[in-house]
């Protein structure tokens, strides 16, 4: 129960996160609508506009069919074996890729899947004369699929272990066969998830950037994101990336209208290889088919992540360690991630409290349902309007104030925690409200507010959760290279533009070493993150 000073200073702070939020996002969107319109126009209706149109959904499509094809059987075979030794494991392995940083995971895919790649030698070796290329469109998909693939298992995983176990039950009292246990059973578990799994996919995939910018190999192969980086970065064609920024909005609308009638998929955040007792796939072949499977998803996933150690570990670490650049990209790096993710957890709790203090109301009028309607929405709001869009937007923004490279630090931690929003909203939303339904009476009765309500009764519950979402967002920042890509220099270089620097120059034995220490940060952020919210699932 909220007084009504509690009530005005929450909403308050969530006028404050809405009106930031609109400000910076709106001022972009006008600065694209208000930079030469008449010229941006003229551009819009180009033969290379729409073949990067239809590129950018045609490989979206195909690596989403692909890594659900290929995450669907992963995901039978998990949860016809709850028991094994190292389930947990390969489960916990199945979120490592969303966690890791795109551009190191696009490394590990170039030494399994490159020219010199295990994979390639073992084909050479065998006869094959052209190789597979990790360039183009084949590797923009293999990559893809490195990444979407373990989505596509967990998410289709945990739709299966919350069937009733009555199912398995009478599945195998009534005798049923594999096909028709995935007939009548398995198939409709997951066609009830698949369409919203798919939908989540496919977005991911469409505004691709790091990926297609490392792997696209060219012009045949780039995505929207691509080409407006392009347009402004190496041509400098204002209009086109204008163009192609509002193309790419309107896309990333249509998928999130369409997404949003789409049944939500809900990854359990509980799902530690919990087991659930089943009767079928007792049989030799059956047994056999699953292990393969399993073995073969954890062997795509290992080896990219293998190749990244080994070649980090033949690289003199300890020059890159000493040298002043790693310094200062490390330093950078680190600065922006914390601000960043200061700044995510800060403007969640803003819209959370504000969100809680407009349901604290006993009759909420239209105007306030609907506040809290947007600032739910505001979370999801970089979806629609993507980093390379903003950045785009505000670097002809203050392009007119002078050098844009005074206000790009700036810019690329407002874009991160932005970028970091939702996962934030995530983790803290539901910590929040578990933690008012608790507490909101008592702290009434003892008449509680203000900063002794805070740091007796607030703070200590929702200091690991605080702390899990700062370490994710902190995470996010650091792997991340869409933001600084538009404005990364000399004066200023983070970790993963240091990495794509060596990359692009060829010195891709420092690259593979800076990429290692860039995992190891991140690895390290996102296992402090991890063991926050294991624990504090245990106190619940």
């Amino acid at each position: 129960m909220l007084t009504a000073a509690q009530r005005k200073w929450s909403l308050g702070w969530g006028f404050a996160a809405f009106g930031g939020i609109a400000f910076f996002v709106g001022a972009a969107i006008a600065a694209l609508l208000l930079w030469d319109s008449g010229a941006a126009g003229g551009q819009f209706f180009t033969p290379y506009t729409w073949q990067i149109l239809r590129f950018t959904l045609w490989q979206a499509a195909l690596s989403t069919i692909l890594s659900i094809l290929s995450g669907l059987p992963v995901a039978l075979a998990l949860a016809r074996r709850p028991k094994f030794l190292g389930r947990i494991w390969i489960v916990r392995l199945m979120a490592l890729p969303m966690g890791l940083p795109v551009l190191i995971g696009a490394l590990g895919l170039i030494g399994i899947w490159g020219r010199q790649g295990i994979i390639n030698n073992t084909l050479l070796t065998l006869g094959v004369e052209q190789p597979i290329s990790i360039y183009g469109l084949s590797g923009i998909l293999i990559a893809h699929v490195f990444f979407n693939m373990p989505l596509a298992a967990r998410l289709l995983l945990a739709a299966l272990e919350r069937l009733p176990a009555e199912y398995w039950l009478l599945s195998s009292s009534l005798g049923m066969k594999p096909l028709s246990v995935f007939r009548f059973v398995e198939g409709p578990a997951t066609l009830r998830v698949l369409p919203g799994v798919a939908g989540l996919i496919f977005m991911l995939c469409a505004t691709s950037f790091t990926l297609v910018l490392v792997l696209g190999g060219g012009p045949a192969a780039t995505t929207l994101e691509v080409a407006i980086y392009q347009s402004l970065r190496f041509d400098f064609d204002p209009p086109r990336a204008i163009a192609l920024s509002f193309l790419q909005i309107g896309i990333t609308a249509i998928i999130l209208a369409v997404i949003s009638t789409l049944p939500k998929p809900d990854d359990d955040e509980n799902l530690h290889g919990r087991a659930s007792r089943r009767f079928d796939g007792r049989t030799a072949g059956a047994r056999s088919w699953d292990a393969v499977i399993i073995l073969f998803a954890t062997a795509f996933l290992v080896l990219p992540l293998a190749s990244i150690v080994a070649s980090g570990i033949q690289a003199d670490l300890w020059r890159l360690f000493k040298s002043p650049a790693f310094h200062q990209a490390a330093l950078t790096s680190f600065a922006i991630a914390v601000a960043a993710g200061l700044l995510s957890v800060a403007t969640s709790v803003a819209i959370v409290v504000a969100q809680e203090a407009i349901d604290d109301m006993k009759r909420p009028g239209a105007g306030a349902r609907a506040f809290a309607a947007t600032l739910g929405g505001m979370g999801s709001l970089v979806l629609l309007v993507p980093p390379v869009v903003l950045g785009t937007g505000w670097f002809l923004t203050l392009r007119s104030l002078g050098d844009v490279n005074r206000f790009a630090p700036v810019l690329i931690v407002i874009i991160n925690a932005l970028m970091a929003l939702p996962f934030v909203m995530r983790v803290l939303s539901p910590a929040m409200a578990t933690h008012r339904r608790r507490t909101a009476r008592l702290s009434a009765s003892l008449g509680l507010s203000g900063i002794s309500k805070l740091m007796r009764i607030d703070l200590p519950p929702l200091a690991k959760p605080l702390l899990t979402s700062l370490s994710f967002a902190m995470a996010l920042s650091l792997g991340d290279l869409g933001a600084v890509a538009l404005f990364g220099s000399s004066e200023l270089t983070t970790l993963p533009w240091l990495v794509y620097s060596r990359l692009s120059s060829y010195r891709t034995n420092d690259a593979d070493g800076l990429a290692l220490l860039l995992g190891l940060f991140c690895l390290l952020l996102t296992m402090l993150g991890t063991a926050g919210r294991e624990r504090h699932h245990q106190d619940e």
